[in-house]
């Protein structure tokens, strides 16, 4: 169980946060749409520190489990805490995946395929779009006013 609060945003407070997106952010997070692949901006990032959610600043990754896959979206071995996430079938475009969603928001994220390397065998590849990153000692974002 996560330490940190996953109850839902009220929906005052989803208006405000959804009320700050531009629209390619809209589309991704809130109509579950993909971005182009190799251009979104944490494809070759590097540095260490967590991604976010991007709607509710909820730790989705750890950069430690960052690697490049080749697909064009970043792609991780693990999340940051299995409660953190969503999982939902998706049998959109002829195909059978399963969607990630935050957990606390429910805000599209990306797919986990079982194609990724060790240790864990899964490929979490995720927009960058749907994510904030933070750089180790850095805060983390609380646009929910929750205190972590």
């Amino acid at each position: 169980m996560s330490p940190i609060d996953l109850t839902p945003p009220s929906p005052d407070e989803r208006r405000r946060l959804e009320a700050a997106l531009t629209a390619e952010e809209r589309h991704v997070l809130l109509e579950h749409g993909t971005e182009r692949p190799f251009c979104g901006a944490f494809v070759d990032q590097k540095r260490p520190g967590i991604y976010c959610c991007r709607l509710c600043g909820l730790p989705l990754f750890r950069a430690t489990t960052k690697f490049n896959s080749g697909t064009g979206w970043p792609s991780f071995t693990a999340p940051f805490d299995d409660a953190h996430l969503k999982y939902i079938r998706d049998t959109s475009y002829g195909m059978v995946r399963t969607e990630i969603r935050c957990a606390r928001c429910d805000s599209h994220q990306g797919h986990v395929f079982d194609d990724g390397p060790p240790p864990t065998g899964q490929r979490y590849c995720i927009n960058s779009i749907s994510l904030t990153f933070v750089p180790d000692g850095e805060p983390l974002p609380d646009p929910l006013g929750r205190g972590g």
